[in-house]
């Protein structure tokens, strides 16, 4: 599993093309497959192997035992940074094996001037807080840092959601919007928790510890571990706690995501290098990229700070509250919600261009079944038909739900827009993202939309066989 994310230091995000597809079927791949052809060829690229910091990450590297012939720094403009190929990239070819001396470890943490104030601390830190440690400290040093060439080349800051401001927040679909505000109280938190091991490390700071471990400071660590690092899961020991999985990976965390390309990626224990391969090759001249696994583009924008165009995993969630405020006229709705929740199916709810994914419909299904009929709830979470009426019913109610949220992206969209023309840099390269989730989401719901429509025979009559419906309400 990878935890990096693309660079956008120049270069303006390309919009999340309308064109998202589920990948069911080999048509469906290979327009996915046409279209980023077509994208590619309009893409240009800007050699950066002769700027001065990737020279000296270069050299850093190759001082380690790093020599790289086949991929070379560049700057495209639809990712910005990344990593371009010098020849043809054969199927199933090796194209980086990073050195182990190259990674930057707990390892490296522990025998730097950090490790004596880490194995004497009260309580043992987790390698998270040690590796952030680590970068605030190096950043600090500047070039007496034997870091620096690596610390120099990563973003000064970051479009994940920590970075945002209450208002960016608040234009985010609402499933994201709240595990967004819970990824920033747990930066913070973090930051809280952690104040009395940085104030230990004053002894080895050249500043006093307040202005060196702010809490942008720490948030600057935590995204550049959290959306960098590559898995590698490095033995127990007994100054951290917690499980210790983290490794930079200087040069390799240039490459770039994209959904349907496939590596092979992992720590070799005979050479003691971390491998990724090629699984179908790339031609030469043409951005090398890696797959960080199955994520939609709301665990994407979370995580790394980014959205794929054309990801085939990309969905619009449905809110339980959403869910709920739709039905509130149903008088038996606490319990159907109770039965749903013991059963796992008020979560993950979700929509994609092709209709209704398996868990919606099915709470759906149960949500149009009355209370009298409260002993058959369990068989239609097991797949039993509802009839006609329920069935139809339930596909009015999530045609219903779609215009709600597609009526709340369109509201994000313009508040957008209208910011976009008033802010600075650093606000436009977060909005930009958002921008790029609701368009997509835009897409997905009117997509969807047509696809209930053409389920329903009377589409402009009421919705039939209203299950339990308060009529004083």
């Amino acid at each position: 599993m990878f935890k990096k994310k693309p660079d956008f230091d120049i270069f303006q995000r390309v919009p999340a093309s309308c064109g998202v597809m589920r990948g069911r079927s080999h048509r469906a791949g290979r327009a996915a497959r046409k279209r980023r052809q077509k994208c590619e060829s309009s893409v240009q690229s800007v050699s950066l192997c002769h700027q001065l910091q990737y020279v000296r990450l270069m050299k850093f590297l190759h001082q380690r035992g790093f020599t790289s012939s086949l991929l070379q720094p560049a700057l495209f403009t639809d990712t910005g940074r990344g990593l371009q190929t010098l020849k043809n990239i054969k199927p199933s070819q090796l194209i980086i094996s990073l050195p182990e001396s190259c990674l930057l470890t707990t390892s490296t943490v522990l025998i730097s001037d950090l490790g004596p104030f880490i194995k004497s601390w009260k309580q043992r830190v987790s390698p998270l807080v040690a590796l952030c440690a680590f970068l605030v400290c190096e950043r600090l040093r500047g070039e007496a840092s034997h870091w620096f060439p690596y610390i120099s080349v990563l973003p000064s800051s970051y479009t994940c959601p920590v970075y945002f401001t209450d208002d960016i927040m608040r234009l985010l679909p609402a499933c994201v919007r709240s595990r967004a505000f819970e990824q920033r109280e747990a930066v913070r938190e973090l930051h809280s928790s952690s104040r009395d091991f940085f104030r230990s490390l004053q002894p080895i700071l050249s500043l006093p510890v307040e202005e060196v471990f702010t809490y942008e400071a720490l948030r600057w660590a935590w995204c550049s571990v959290n959306t960098r690092s590559v898995f590698m899961s490095h033995p127990s020991n007994d100054f951290l706690s917690g499980q210790d999985v983290y490794a930079l990976a200087p040069f390799l965390d240039l490459l770039n995501h994209q959904p349907d390309v496939q590596v092979q990626a992992s720590f070799n224990n005979v050479t003691r290098c971390y491998d990724i391969s090629s699984v179908s090759g790339t031609p030469r001249y043409q951005q090398a990229f890696i797959n960080y696994g199955s994520h939609d583009n709301q665990r994407l924008l979370l995580e790394y700070g980014f959205v794929a165009p054309n990801n085939p995993h990309s969905v619009v969630y449905v809110d339980k509250d959403l869910l709920c405020d739709v039905l509130k006229g149903d008088r038996s709705l606490i319990q159907k919600m109770k039965f749903l929740q013991e059963n796992k199916l008020v979560q993950n709810l979700t929509v994609s261009s092709d209709g209704l994914g398996w868990r919606l419909m099915t709470a759906l299904r149960l949500l149009s079944m009355p209370q009298t009929l409260y002993h058959q709830w369990k068989a239609v979470l097991l797949g039993q038909a509802v009839g006609e009426e329920r069935e139809e019913w339930s596909v009015r109610t999530a045609e219903t739900l779609c215009q709600l949220l597609l009526q709340d992206t369109h509201t994000a969209l313009d508040k957008i827009s209208v910011l976009l023309q008033q802010c600075d840099q650093s606000v436009r390269e977060q909005l930009d993202v958002v921008q790029s989730l609701r368009q997509e989401e835009r897409c997905i719901l009117g997509r969807c939309l047509e696809a209930l429509r053409g389920m329903m025979t009377q589409p402009d009559e009421p919705l039939p066989c209203q299950p339990d419906v308060d009529t004083g309400s």
